[in-house]
């Protein structure tokens, strides 16, 4: 059977896209690989990324947040882009077969308290659980 490759893309490459394929790669089986990058990359990932996928027990710790060019020459059958941003700063990519885009809230730029924080970061993880359980559902 073949494998599915997913690609998703932020700007940072340090929450959404992150959350996505950790994500993917819990549910999706063997049927996809899942990857991800960013249009400008932090160069890490979120800490309360990594906190709020422990919390239902998905580890990305092991993740890193690296540039859409690691990329360059491979094929992918979706690229999804989970942010506006990314979206505009990435109109083609050669690669792509299918290209999707899901919108979702930078929790990065969250402000208050960090409990405040971690409930906004916890409100995207399951808004990109409930995207990500409509794709595989086709």
């Amino acid at each position: 059977m073949k494998t599915t490759r997913v690609l998703f893309l932020c700007t940072g490459n340090s929450c959404r896209s992150q959350m996505a394929e950790g994500f993917l790669r819990a549910v999706g089986g063997d049927k996809f690989e899942a990857f991800s990058a960013g249009a400008k990359p932090a160069g890490c990932v979120h800490p309360f990324a990594i906190q709020v996928m422990r919390e239902i027990d998905i580890d990305i710790s092991n993740h890193t947040s690296k540039s859409l060019d690691v990329f360059d020459g491979q094929k992918f059958d979706y690229l999804i882009t989970v942010c506006d941003h990314a979206r505009e700063a990435c109109p083609t990519y050669a690669g792509a077969a299918r290209r999707l885009h899901w919108s979702f809230d930078d929790p990065a730029h969250a402000s208050g308290s960090e409990e405040e924080k971690l409930k906004v970061f916890r409100r995207v993880r399951d808004e990109i659980r409930a995207r990500v359980e409509e794709f595989l559902r086709g």
